[in-house]
């Protein structure tokens, strides 16, 4: 007999900040979600995936975001959009563990660095997230250079716990696995 199914709080679809509107993404964001950030290689340089060099291949990654969101499982993105238009200028996502973790990880058009428009979206789902029962902590991590990354989760509440040594890989620094910077909040 299998050991019954963990319900995990799923997270809202949308939501809403001051300046801010996050959505689900749509397999026909590929050209504004390519345009906004994911082709520069200044955006992707401390993240696990390198810039795109052709819409296709994020088309591709789209249509999975969407199959989770449709499953309701595994890590759920959102499109994140200055309130009132419907244009991506970033993506914020999460992956809800049964042990009680809320994983956040998130990328910003170069353009809109510098706004705060990071720490308010990642403020808000950290803050949802530490409202579910079932979750204790949300935690995100960042390569040890990316010090406007450490920023972005100080100002969302999250404290600097340690490193976690040989963690990741940044395909556009090379292929060497790189120490992290880990921060969380608890409750």
């Amino acid at each position: 007999m299998s050991a019954p199914r963990l319900l995990l709080p799923r997270p809202p679809a949308t939501f809403g900040t001051a300046r801010l509107s996050a959505r689900p993404p749509r397999e026909d964001d590929g050209p504004a979600v390519f345009a906004a950030y994911a082709n520069d290689p200044e955006v992707t340089r401390y993240l696990v995936w390198p810039a795109y060099e052709r819409v296709e291949p994020l088309t591709a990654f789209l249509r999975d975001c969407i199959a989770a969101w449709e499953k309701g499982e595994g890590h759920l993105a959102w499109l994140l959009c200055l309130k009132g238009t419907d244009a991506p200028i970033g993506t914020l996502g999460v992956t809800v563990s049964p042990r009680g973790r809320a994983l956040f990880g998130y990328a910003l058009g170069r353009k809109y660095w510098g706004h705060g428009f990071a720490a308010e979206a990642l403020t808000h789902v950290v803050d949802w997230a530490l409202a579910q029962p079932a979750i204790f902590r949300a935690w995100a991590f960042c390569d040890v250079e990316n010090t406007a990354s450490m920023r972005v989760m100080e100002k969302a509440g999250m404290t600097r716990e340690g490193i976690l040594r040989r963690w990741q890989v940044c395909p556009t620094l090379g292929p060497e696995l790189r120490d992290c910077c880990v921060y969380a909040k608890v409750r």
